[in-house]
């Protein structure tokens, strides 16, 4: 399974930002999809993650800014970011869990993307 990342860069404290990613690849299902981000000296996180079944999870601090979705037949997600803060600054990573076409659970990792919130 590959992931493929796109998106991101720099923009201003208030600004928007999109970062979307695609699955291809020996894929039978994709369970769940989600954004993680590293920021420097901190560990990875989980920002925002979205079910085959349209179930979303964010993260408390983005909560209201950000909009996570998927699409289950292009094995897509995006996230789109509005009202970005300095403290988006990081290394956002794709992240897929599923099965693959022998029925065996998969993990992988997008390629990371930078977004950076600066003046």
């Amino acid at each position: 399974v590959q992931l493929q990342a796109s998106g991101g860069g720099l923009v201003q404290p208030g600004g928007c930002l999109r970062v979307s990613c695609a699955a291809s690849g020996n894929i039978f299902r994709i369970n769940v999809m989600g954004w993680y981000r590293q920021a420097p000296g901190k560990e990875r996180e989980l920002v925002a993650a979205i079910t085959s079944g349209n179930n979303t999870y964010y993260i408390d601090s983005v909560k209201g800014r950000f909009t996570i979705s998927g699409d289950n037949r292009k094995n897509t997600v995006s996230l789109q970011m509005n009202s970005l803060k300095p403290e988006d600054t990081a290394v956002y990573y794709c992240h897929a869990e599923g099965i693959d076409r022998e029925r065996f659970p998969y993990d992988y990792w997008g390629q990371g993307t930078q977004v950076t919130v600066s003046s």
